[in-house]
């Protein structure tokens, strides 16, 4: 009996060391987790480094040569709570996630959709925005043009931004149409406005924007209706749990304050921004 008792003794002796010695690496892999993490790194040195593009009204240059828009009041807000400064880091569409996964910055905040074929190679937080995709044409080369029907003609030419979603729903939409890419926006906008294309396709505001600043040439064919919607996320590099965990909640804040609503009526719905602007 006293070695059975013995022996059961030494049986929990050597369970209680083993539980003790799993309990002691998971806090060592938690806290290996924790120092890899951005956020960790990015509260020590002080500043949140926010890759971005301009497209208006997300993000664009004011007259003293500062950038504005919604995407940058979103990021000065999130770096505000995480107690860090924003560094912008302005960077073509075309290369941004390339440059995030690189490191040259933290995270994405410039209107990006969320797309199965980049979660690939980024996480994404929950949706803080919605957008979707509109167009505008021009009133002499495409008069009575009502519907994507109507532009899905070989002689159609259709101008859009290289690597957007805008570039990906007009090849979708209107396979047939000639689609004519610009490394950003102004150029696409310019391909129009000079009758070289028939239309354009980018995100909402910016048709619907644009053909009120140029309402003698420019007029909306769905009656300024988006064709797409999609979901807008913070994109960050895999695997770093922590991070994407601050940001979700971070968005469900935001939205339940109503702080992200009452930003994206100011910049989406007004043009009261407008005189700011270059």
């Amino acid at each position: 009996m006293r070695v059975r008792k013995l022996l059961a003794v030494m049986i929990g002796c050597v369970m209680a060391v083993a539980l003790l010695g799993t309990a002691a690496q998971s806090a060592d892999v938690r806290e290996a987790l924790s120092q890899a993490s951005a956020l960790e790194q990015i509260q020590k040195r002080g500043n949140l480094r926010v890759g971005f593009s301009t497209f208006k009204p997300w993000a664009m240059k004011n007259k003293k040569g500062e950038f504005i828009g919604f995407e940058i009041d979103v990021a000065k807000a999130l770096a505000a709570d995480m107690g860090v400064e924003p560094e912008f880091v302005p960077t073509k569409w075309s290369g941004i996630i390339p440059a995030l996964l690189t490191g040259k910055f933290d995270i994405i905040i410039g209107g990006m959709g969320i797309r199965p074929q980049r979660n690939l190679k980024v996480n994404f937080s929950v949706p803080y925005d919605h957008s979707g995709m509109s167009i505008v044409a021009h009133k002499s080369v495409a008069p009575g043009y009502e519907s994507l029907e109507d532009f899905n003609k070989p002689s159609v030419t259709i101008a859009a931004r290289i690597g957007t979603t805008a570039a990906q729903a007009a090849k979708t939409h209107m396979p047939e149409a000639t689609i004519r890419l610009f490394d950003d926006e102004a150029q696409a906008l310019q391909e129009l406005l000079t009758q070289r294309a028939h239309a354009m396709v980018a995100s909402q505001p910016l048709p619907e924007q644009q053909a009120i600043l140029h309402k003698e040439r420019l007029y909306l064919p769905l009656d300024g209706e988006t064709f797409t919607t999609e979901p807008i996320g913070f994109a960050i590099r895999k695997g770093d749990i922590d991070f994407l965990n601050f940001l979700n909640n971070w968005v469900r804040v935001k939205k339940a304050e109503g702080w992200l609503q009452e930003r994206h009526a100011y910049w989406f719905t007004t043009m009261d921004w407008e005189d700011q602007i270059q």
